[in-house]
């Protein structure tokens, strides 16, 4: 259950880091919240998941989430550039979050 928690976690992360870019510097009020929100959801479903799992994995695991959630929305939805080395960053971020979840015993 730990493992699903910092899942959603990330998935939180990149949900406030979208509405961050959407909220235009906090001047649009409705991203702003969303940001806070999704914060607050994230940190928490973290926080759950840290009861169990080591905390190098889980914060290295959320914030891999986060980095390639974003890495997708931003060329998705923002029109970035998507060049082979910035795949390659985000195979290589890949593969220590595989890594990570094996080296892990719980």
């Amino acid at each position: 259950m730990a493992w699903i928690a910092l899942f959603i976690a990330g998935l939180f992360e990149v949900v406030w880091a979208t509405a961050m870019k959407q909220s235009d510097g906090f001047t649009r009020l409705w991203p702003t919240l969303v940001m806070i929100v999704a914060m607050l959801l994230s940190f928490a479903c973290l926080a759950w998941s840290l009861k169990v799992l080591p905390l190098g994995t889980a914060y290295t695991i959320w914030t891999g989430i986060g980095a390639l959630g974003a890495f997708a929305i931003g060329i998705a939805f923002f029109g970035e550039a998507l060049t082979v080395l910035r795949l390659t960053a985000a195979g290589l971020i890949v593969s220590g979050l595989v890594l990570m979840k094996i080296s892990t015993p719980v």
